[in-house]
């Protein structure tokens, strides 16, 4: 299903993430990817995701050049693969409902078929009484529930967990590595990016092991610039370089009139059907391109929670009421 031949990936600030890396994943495999922090774990999922090109080598997604991929096409190429996130990535705005709903509303879905598809999900991962809760609510191991529920929203082809257990305790990232071989038993592929010694010992399975390709790197020189290989070979064309998630942020604008005159009764009943302003607002820390200090998404959270208590009140009303 995944092929990477002889990738290199090197930013423009002269970082490497990794030089040289080949490994495959089958359809329905489960595959461990480790390494230390920096290794470039993240970096594969959004390879994988095409949100950028590798300095060299190629990439395959069900036997097809990821770099040949439309850009039309992109939406349709990343719906295939579910992300799970060790920060969560849940719109704050919106809560635990609204959060699995999103990508089937933006794939404008049959409000029937979302209700069925996300009340299988939030049984699937045993949080049926929190659907209406928003996620500062929530604990670590249910945003991460709600998480892995919103990637399998679509049916993805692929999931790819990044670090989901890093800001968990033990016993809590035993419940969600069940969670997540289950997902896999049921015939999903899974590729779960760690660096967490429980894991890789709990699961015994195929490895891609980023440590020793990063060791070597170190005795390397890579002061040369990104672009002097960039340069396409005689055998591989590469398209320019373009701004995915700008261009995908449109195609979402695009796609967000999720707003109908009538709406069916819903199985988990909201507070109020999901509108285009709340999740604009929200999906600006999705396709946000600046990767901030955990520290910081820290100070961030307190003062988006102060800025939230106000609206949280008026749907907190609206939910006893229903």
């Amino acid at each position: 299903m995944i092929k990477f031949k002889h990738v290199t990936q090197r930013f423009a600030d002269g970082t490497v993430a990794f030089c040289d890396l080949s490994f495959s994943v089958d359809d329905g495999e489960l595959v461990l990817i480790t390494g230390p922090s920096g290794s470039g774990k993240t970096t594969i999922m959004n390879l994988i995701l095409n949100e950028y090109q590798p300095v060299s080598g190629e990439i395959f997604f069900d036997d097809q050049p990821i770099n040949q991929i439309k850009h039309s096409k992109l939406p349709e190429h990343r719906r295939k693969i579910g992300v799970v996130f060790q920060d969560y990535k849940l719109i704050e705005e919106l809560n635990v409902w609204e959060n699995i709903a999103l990508p089937l509303y933006i794939q404008e879905e049959k409000q029937t078929d979302i209700e069925d598809r996300v009340t299988d999900l939030l049984r699937l991962v045993g949080l049926v009484d929190k659907a209406l809760v928003f996620p500062r609510q929530l604990s670590g191991g249910e945003a991460q529930r709600i998480s892995i529920a919103r990637a399998l929203a679509t049916g993805p082809n692929v999931i790819f967990a990044d670090e989901p257990t890093g800001n968990l305790d033990e016993e809590t990232s035993t419940h969600i590595i069940n969670l997540l071989t289950k997902i896999n038993e049921l015939g999903t592929t899974l590729i779960i990016a760690t660096h967490d010694p429980l894991i890789i010992k709990r699961l015994k399975t195929k490895v891609v092991d980023l440590a020793e390709l990063q060791a070597n790197l170190e005795n390397e020189p890579v002061k040369k610039e990104v672009e002097d290989e960039k340069t396409p070979s005689k055998k591989t064309t590469q398209k320019p370089k373009t701004k995915p998630d700008e261009e995908e942020e449109k195609q979402f604008d695009k796609q967000v009139s999720i707003e109908k005159k009538e709406q069916e009764p819903i199985k988990l009943k909201l507070s109020k059907p999901l509108n285009a302003n709340k999740i604009k607002l929200g999906l600006s820390s999705l396709f946000s391109k600046k990767k901030k200090p955990l520290k910081d998404q820290d100070k961030s959270k307190k003062l988006d929670e102060e800025k939230l208590d106000e609206e949280e009140s008026m749907f907190t009303n609206n939910d006893k009421t229903e």
